[in-house]
């Protein structure tokens, strides 16, 4: 029974590293990739080692593959506490004068604004850019000033020019 145990804590902890590596190599974090990578592959050779030397005992088998199934469970979660990198969120709003863009950039969101038309009239559309870390704090705000607003998020990849730049390379981006 302490084998089951010990072989599903193991694969939790091996498929929790792994999809944090995964992670961290996409958004380009390659040698903390690395390190975790090691620590990865240690893990996941004893706990395959446990199940392998007792292929006869099923109990094991299914211990693996639930600690795998947990393991992904909890290396997303992990990842959600992390919010790595940026998004950009379009936001359309029905009230063409609306003063969520000026809210926005005095809490230091990077907000493009534009005059756009839709199917029953004049809207205000917006293009804003932040951490991961604020892009529920960013749905707050503009959920709290229009609740009716078209909201739609995308992962930024490449950020080049604007104050945004300049501010995170000051360290003065949100403070």
């Amino acid at each position: 029974m302490l084998t089951v145990l010990i072989i599903f804590v193991i694969n939790i902890v091996y498929v929790t590293f792994s999809t944090v590596r995964m992670i961290l190599t996409l958004k380009g974090y390659r040698y903390i990739a690395a390190l975790v990578s090691v620590f990865e592959v240690v893990i996941y050779v004893i706990g395959l080692g446990l199940v392998l030397d007792n292929l006869t005992k099923i109990e094991n088998l299914v211990a693996y593959a639930l600690g795998f199934g947990c393991g992904i469970i909890i290396g997303s979660k992990i990842e959600e506490k992390m919010a790595l990198g940026y998004i950009t969120v379009n936001v359309i709003t029905a009230d063409a004068g609306s003063e969520l863009p000026s809210r926005l950039r005095k809490e230091g969101y990077g907000v493009t604004d534009w005059l756009a038309h839709g199917l029953d009239g004049n809207r205000a559309a917006m293009q804003i850019l932040t951490p991961r870390k604020f892009e529920l704090k960013l749905y707050q705000t503009i959920k709290e000033i229009d609740p009716k607003a078209f909201i739609v998020a995308y992962e930024t990849k490449t950020i080049h020019g604007g104050f945004w730049v300049k501010s995170i390379r000051k360290g003065k981006l949100f403070r």
